[in-house]
């Protein structure tokens, strides 16, 4: 594959010409750069525990080439203000794209509607809003927002989690829970929501998104609003493809996370969903913490993981290694899934001449264990300490320019 001026210029076996950056691709995977709808950057505000060019460092290591800045930041991300200093912020790192994702509500307070037009008609031409860590709880005010983005094609991306039912909640509620005698966190409190603004979305012909999906009920009420044809589409994470509440009975903050860490029945349902499309994409949650926030007493260690640097290896592990997914299914919902949701033009392409170059090259053979001492991301909250992935990301291209190489940052 011949890459000149940003875009791909052929897709061959000829070798490369004079003067290239030459990367040999023997027995490696070429899929389109990594889209992820769902990072935590972290900046403004919270600098010690991300920045944004940090972030974009762990994400390129990823494979990454774009990733929307959730908008829970300090300020948060409610104006057109703050967007535009979070998409300037991405455009000075350079790593891989960056596009904020405006908060639904001012403060995200869930009291009023934030300026979503103006945040959509900015230099950061937000296209998803989300309260993301809080739920847009008053049906109310989700209905106009839904009405509101119509008017530009922005979609909805809502956390989930009827407050009331989570009150003082610590983990799924469940067995363990009930062992350990922690407060729990029911699956109701998830799948009530998703089906209140299903029916919101359909009745008013609006874009939903339903971020980080955790249970077996949300993926059926998905599948059967989908089958109406209502415009929903969801996310799950690799760690709820991956870690079961089980984890929780160590008492290590490290699988302290929100939605919750769910049964065995949960991940193999998310698994199939993500496998026939019921859930459209991978997103990370990337939600990186200082050390001091998670090691504490688990009431009271934050809430979050790292992930932008571990995802594919995860993905590759539970539905690649499993037989659910082939490469080209992985390229659909870690790329091109992601980049249609957000409405990126140049993001999520096929591998084809004129086509963008945004690439990740990815070599599954090797297995290693996680050593998070290694992360690009200024903050180490990993759920997979000493867990053995398969794969690695050998590179990683922006527009053609290498932002990794041989593994490492360039």
């Amino acid at each position: 594959m011949a890459v000149e001026d940003g875009r791909i210029a052929e897709v061959s076996d000829a070798g490369p010409a004079a003067g290239a950056v030459r990367v040999d691709g023997s027995g490696l995977i070429a899929l389109p750069g990594l889209v992820d709808l769902h990072t935590h950057l972290r900046e403004p505000g919270r600098e010690d525990a991300e920045t944004v060019a940090s972030g974009t460092r762990a994400a390129a290591r990823g494979g990454f080439t774009a990733v929307h800045a959730m908008a829970n930041t300090d300020p948060v991300a409610d104006t057109a203000g703050v967007v535009e200093q979070v998409w300037r912020l991405g455009q000075e790192a350079g790593h891989c794209d960056v596009w904020p994702v405006g908060a639904v509500t001012q403060g995200i307070a869930g009291s009023r509607l934030a300026e979503l037009g103006a945040m959509a008609d900015s230099k950061a031409r937000v296209r998803v809003f989300s309260d993301d860590g809080h739920c847009v709880s008053d049906a109310l005010l989700m209905r106009r927002a839904l009405e509101y983005v119509k008017a530009f094609d922005g979609v909805i991306a809502q956390h989930a989690q009827e407050p009331r039912l989570t009150e003082g909640a610590q983990m799924n509620e469940g067995a363990v829970s009930a062992r350990l005698g922690l407060a729990g966190w029911p699956a109701v409190a998830e799948e009530a929501i998703i089906a209140r603004d299903c029916l919101l979305a359909a009745h008013v012909g609006s874009r939903l998104h339903v971020c980080h999906v955790s249970t077996a009920g949300s993926v059926e009420i998905l599948r059967w609003a989908k089958s109406r044809g209502t415009q929903v589409t969801a996310e799950v994470t690799p760690h709820h493809l991956l870690l079961t509440d089980d984890l929780v009975q160590h008492y290590d903050p490290a699988y302290k996370v929100n939605p919750p860490l769910r049964t065995a029945e949960d991940v193999h349902a998310l698994r199939a969903g993500l496998a026939d499309g019921t859930i459209d994409c991978v997103a990370t949650d990337h939600a990186p913490h200082p050390v001091e926030a998670k090691e504490s007493e688990w009431s009271y260690a934050a809430m979050g993981m790292v992930g932008l640097e571990t995802a594919l290896s995860v993905v590759h592990l539970t539905m690649v290694e499993t037989g659910l997914l082939d490469w080209a299914g992985v390229a659909e919902r870690m790329s091109a899934a992601p980049a249609r949701i957000g409405r990126l033009a140049t993001q999520g392409r096929p591998l084809e001449p004129g086509e963008p170059a945004n690439l990740t090259l990815y070599d599954p053979a090797p297995r290693g264990r996680v050593d998070p001492r290694s992360f690009a991301s200024k903050s180490r909250n990993t759920p997979y300490l000493g867990i053995e992935l398969p794969g690695r990301v050998v590179a990683t291209l922006l527009r053609g320019r290498p932002t990794v190489l041989d593994g490492k940052l360039v």
